[in-house]
């Protein structure tokens, strides 16, 4: 019954991720498709490119939510850590292979940003302070994002052991969904925002 359960709050926490916010925000405010522009991805990042800071921001706010609500639900029902962090990882994976959009999916960072809040917030706010430091020196998201992630199971540890599973594993999902990126930054030819 306990796995049913646990089943249950997962499959729940990837149908939240898979709700795209960039999408819905872009269309409530006659902005441009985020699918059609830019780098094609429904993320915040995307969003700032085509709509600006607002619209990115309520993406942000959108898809960040939509990773806390299911954690912090998981936690209110007093499952277990590997639950909670389970769902965590559910709604990450609905953001990036979301069942309502064609399986094609953004690449997860504010996503995280939302369970990590819920999950270990001492964490996950190291990662966010790196993200700024980075971003603000070099203005290129996608490596404050990498880096951001790679520091993370290493704070984990520090900060909040019980979860430095966890983060390892969304860095090495956060690694390969930022793949074309990386060889972008290898090649001098990535994106300045």
């Amino acid at each position: 019954m306990e796995l049913l359960f646990a089943l249950l709050l997962c499959a729940l926490g990837y149908l939240s991720g898979s709700i795209l916010f960039a999408p819905l925000v872009c269309q409530l405010l006659n902005a441009p498709p985020p699918h059609l522009y830019g780098s094609r991805n429904p993320g915040a990042t995307n969003v700032y490119r085509i709509a600006g800071p607002g619209p990115a921001g309520l993406t942000l706010l959108g898809d960040a939510l939509k990773g806390w609500a299911p954690v912090t639900l998981a936690q209110y029902l007093d499952v277990s850590p590997a639950t909670q962090a389970a769902v965590a990882l559910a709604a990450i994976a609905g953001h990036m292979l979301p069942a309502f959009s064609r399986f094609r999916g953004g690449k997860g960072v504010a996503t995280t940003l939302g369970t990590g809040l819920a999950l270990a917030a001492g964490t996950i706010l190291t990662m966010a302070l790196i993200w700024l430091l980075v971003f603000r020196q070099w203005r290129i998201a996608s490596l404050a994002s990498i880096v951001a992630a790679g520091s993370g199971p290493v704070f984990a540890f520090l900060l909040n052991p019980p979860h430095t599973g966890v983060f390892l594993v969304i860095a090495l999902v956060l690694f390969v969904r930022h793949r074309d990126n990386l060889v972008r930054l290898a090649q001098g030819s990535e994106s300045h925002l």
